[in-house]
């Protein structure tokens, strides 16, 4: 089937334009029967991967940490931070001082968003499993904490205080014994990373900090630092971690792709994405803003709208327009908004709309239909899905108790969130006794046999004599 798309300048929309600087562009699926596969690449969607380019830059600076330890790290924050490092741990001092200054009003919401995320990730734990199979045999499922996380939190366009938070409290929760906490060097901070961020660093309780940046803090959490001296820009051991998570730039998620397997991750995040489900019920202010929110995070950001009314569609457009002329971030909006992974999909009707997200897989997905609830059951694909007017992403990023750390690039339709199950491992546990065992030994001996392992089988023979 032909889909009517904007890549076709024939059978474009003409764009609202009261002179602002981008174009959203508009897809028409109406009335058209499309395949998964069509759906898939008739939505909006980034350029393919750049992660490839990166690599082989990513590949050296990760020889250099293995190879150098300290003096490489040194030699990089002055390459790409501009700042003198002798050691990367940042003191304890530095730690409680930006708690003690740290505006109140900012402390309060961290604490906020704390307690909530707590209280969201311990319902989270799953409860362990002691199964008996038959008579004196019991197989159990016990679920136990990695011993070392290292978490990065970005510090570029935007410090991301909140991903503290979101990293920490799930690892917390799971049991996890060992944190750490990577975060770029700011030169206008001392060499230190951003005040907000250590703040919320000693909020948590987490006193292993290190002013590392980039796919060399991926590098020095999964293989460790051994301790180095001073004139080559030394410190003390980075002991080498079990799991490293948090998003980053195209150079971090390179790393963690090139470390995956030597550590574990929890995805390789690319740029940010909202998708918003719409009907006629809409208000078309609050989709707009909430467009926006997610496009003030990047250039490369995705903003799409699917809705089953054009004049919604013109709404939100003519909104975007009034809204983005105000956003403080106007040309890194413009820009995303602007940009191909963003747009507008014209559908038949909600059932061809949720195909349609279900097809595009979303970091966030808000659902502002009818009968919202009913609809966002609907939805299978999604890293997070915000119901109704009164439940928008800002709220998720911040404090709905819930986790932002969420699948990008259409990986929602088979991967999810950070949870606490990121930072566990399900351990099975077998005990039978003799009777157990002598009961199903002929299965055994059979299976051995049929698949000639047959030293397999005499393992269970042997304690029969």
């Amino acid at each position: 089937m032909r889909v009517v798309s904007n890549h076709e300048s024939s059978v474009t929309e003409p764009a609202i334009n009261s002179g602002a600087t981008f174009t959203l562009r508009r897809t028409d699926l109406r009335g058209q029967s499309l395949s998964v596969a069509e759906l898939k690449g008739a939505v909006p969607r980034t350029a393919a991967s750049t992660v490839s380019t990166a690599e082989t830059a990513v590949e050296a600076i990760i020889a250099d940490v293995r190879r150098d330890g300290h003096a490489a790290l040194a030699a990089l924050a002055h390459k790409f931070d501009g700042v003198t490092q002798e050691h990367p741990r940042v003191p304890a001092g530095a730690l409680q001082k930006a708690l003690e200054t740290l505006d109140p009003a900012v402390r309060a919401a961290l604490e906020e968003s704390i307690a909530r995320a707590t209280a969201f990730a311990q319902a989270q734990k799953p409860a362990n499993i002691d199964f008996p199979v038959a008579n004196g045999a019991v197989v159990s499922q016990h679920w136990v904490p990695v011993s070392r996380v290292g978490m990065y939190v970005p510090g570029g366009l935007a410090p991301l205080a909140s991903s503290v938070i979101m990293n920490a409290v799930p690892a917390q929760a799971a049991g996890v014994a060992s944190v750490a906490l990577a975060s770029p060097p700011q030169k206008n901070n001392g060499g230190l990373p951003d005040q907000t961020i250590l703040a919320a660093a000693a909020l948590l309780g987490i006193d292993e900090v290190y002013a590392m940046g980039g796919a060399q803090a991926i590098a020095a959490f999964a293989y460790g630092v051994a301790a180095g001296s001073s004139a080559t820009g030394g410190g003390e051991v980075i002991e080498p971690v079990d799991v490293v998570t948090g998003p980053g730039n195209i150079f971090v998620a390179t790393a963690k792709r090139l470390v995956k397997g030597v550590v574990g991750i929890d995805s390789e995040a690319g740029a940010t994405e909202i998708a918003v489900l719409a009907d006629h019920t809409a208000n078309p202010i609050f989709v707009a803003a909430d467009l926006i929110s997610q496009a003030e995070h990047d250039p490369n950001a995705a903003s799409v709208l699917v809705t089953t009314s054009v004049e919604l569609a013109d709404a939100v457009e003519r909104e975007l327009r009034a809204q983005v002329a105000r956003t403080a971030h106007r040309e890194r909006v413009q820009t995303a908004l602007g940009g191909v992974q963003s747009g507008i999909v014209l559908v038949s009707d909600l059932a061809q709309g949720v195909a349609v997200c279900n097809a595009y897989a979303a970091e966030h997905l808000e659902v502002v239909t009818e009968n919202a609830v009913e609809v966002a059951a609907q939805i299978s694909n999604a890293g997070a899905i915000f119901i109704g007017d009164y439940s928008p992403v800002s709220l998720g990023d911040y404090c709905a108790g819930s986790n932002h750390v969420l699948p990008t690039s259409g990986t929602a339709a088979f991967s999810s969130g950070l949870n606490v199950t990121t930072f566990l491992r399900a351990v099975q546990l077998i005990n039978y006794n003799k009777d157990a065992l002598a009961e199903v030994a002929r299965h055994v001996i059979t299976l051995s046999q049929a698949e000639d392992l047959p030293a397999h089988g005499d393992a269970v023979a042997v304690r029969f004599p």
